[in-house]
């Protein structure tokens, strides 16, 4: 079969594609296609407030192992075994995938042991090997396949969620409603009247607000200039609502400087859009009229109030540092005792978390495993950042900023996973730059 594959392709012409060029002209089952279209749209648009409501105990600590790892991994997983079986030869499609995506199968694998590693040692962190790092793994993984239909409807399923999601946080913030509260083990924070919207935890629609922004800036090339302006300025509004301090000052940061290196490129390039000029005055003559009115309303004062009051969160930063001392070189390469840990947050008033990745994994589970897992995931961001077009340093920048202020991907999270969405779909490269080819001889498809 290889040898008649290779006269086939020596036939037809057929180039073969460069290392990790994502292959034109291949096509997904329609299950498939609208399985990804389905899991996408779960994780970015059900939380646990929302699973609660039905009996899902997702945020919570008690209750079914099982409710501990979201929908859309659930989705994803078994959208990943259905296309292996479905290629007719399972076993070859993996291997195919891993070949094409190296780094996304290392990340997998390595998440896989260190799964076991934590069940056999009997530490915190088993759902968050699979709903943080599996699922990231197996999207990228499939994606890899490049159906043109599958990436457009993904693209809508973003816009579309994002948008819900924003009016729906925005709804929250003038009316002190929470509609889908975050709940720990069905407790609603009711002193937080931060927006949860779709996405539950409003530290957690800040972060992923904060990427869609600077994707919207410097990505999503397929909608036109006064739409991205619109979803940026309403994806902005509802970054007040959600809250989150580090997420406003990086997207403020990070687009202005873009658009000020973009702006000076333009004049100096002589290349201005009369449209997007006239419609960039328009909207700074708007713009005393829209502070105004956001100010009578109370915009500003909420917003004012979270960099004011930050409930402990700098001082958290400085104490985690302090539980080292209380450590011996041997548990630090290992991992101490979790009741130890536990203990020591407490004394030290960190109930809420330990807000930085590499420092609680280091804590909960050792040095060397730290390593092992920032490893993979190093590996993991380069490659996905190598399929998407140049802007995506942008949001890659503020997401590494970002998943550095809180605990992130230290502990169970979807975050990982809508963050690689954003990229791969957002940041998708121009379909002409792809090189058409012929199907692998182990589809068992004719090549053409």
């Amino acid at each position: 079969m290889a040898a008649s594959w290779s006269a086939s392709a020596s036939n037809h012409g057929a180039a073969a594609p460069r290392a990790g060029t994502p292959i034109s002209g291949t096509s997904v089952d329609a299950l498939t296609r609208f399985g990804l279209i389905a899991a996408v749209a779960v994780l970015f648009s059900i939380s646990g407030g929302m699973l609660w409501l039905v009996g899902y105990n997702y945020d919570g600590l008690f209750g079914n192992p099982a409710t501990k790892i979201h929908p859309s991994t659930y989705l994803i997983v078994l959208l990943f075994a259905w296309r292996s079986c479905a290629s007719g030869n399972p076993v070859g499609h993996i291997v195919h995938l891993a070949d094409r995506r190296p780094a996304s199968a290392l990340m997998a694998a390595i998440s896989i042991v260190l799964l076991f590693v934590v069940i056999a040692r009997q530490r915190p962190g088993m759902a968050g090997m699979i709903d943080t790092f599996v699922a990231a793994a197996l999207l990228v993984l499939m994606l890899s396949e490049d159906d043109e239909r599958t990436f457009a409807g993904l693209q809508t399923v973003v816009h579309v969620v994002m948008t819900a999601n924003a009016l729906l946080a925005l709804f929250e913030f003038a009316t002190k409603t929470l509609i889908f509260p975050y709940r720990l083990d069905g407790v609603a924070f009711t002193t937080d009247l931060r927006s949860s919207a779709l996405q539950g935890h409003p530290l957690a629609n800040a972060m992923v607000t904060a990427i869609y922004v600077l994707a919207l800036l410097s990505g999503a090339r397929s909608l036109s200039m006064p739409v991205r302006i619109g979803l940026i300025g309403l994806q902005s509004a509802a970054l007040v609502a959600f809250g989150g301090r580090t997420a406003m000052v990086t997207t403020v940061v990070l687009g202005g400087c873009y658009l000020l290196f973009q702006g000076i490129t333009k004049l100096r390039q002589g290349r201005v859009n009369l449209l997007g000029a006239a419609l960039g005055f328009m909207l700074a003559a708007l713009l005393p009229v829209v502070i105004v009115v956001a100010a009578y309303y109370g915009f500003f004062d909420a917003l004012l109030e979270r960099f004011v009051s930050d409930s402990g969160s700098a001082n958290a930063r400085v104490e985690m540092f302090e539980l080292f001392k209380h450590l011996e070189l041997r548990d630090l390469i290992v991992g101490p005792d979790v009741d130890l840990i536990d203990s020591l947050r407490r004394i030290n008033g960190l109930e809420q978390g330990i807000e930085n990745p590499i420092i609680r994994t280091v804590l909960y589970q050792g040095a060397f495993f730290t390593l092992l897992l920032t490893f993979g995931f190093v590996l993991f961001l380069f490659e996905v950042a190598r399929r998407c077009h140049p802007g995506i340093w942008l949001p890659m920048l503020g997401w590494v900023i970002l998943i550095n202020t809180s605990e992130s991907v230290a502990s169970k999270t979807t975050l990982l996973t809508k963050f690689v969405v954003l990229a791969l779909v957002l940041y998708r490269p121009a379909r002409a730059a792809f090189r058409p080819v012929s199907p692998p001889a182990w589809s068992g498809q004719a090549p053409r």
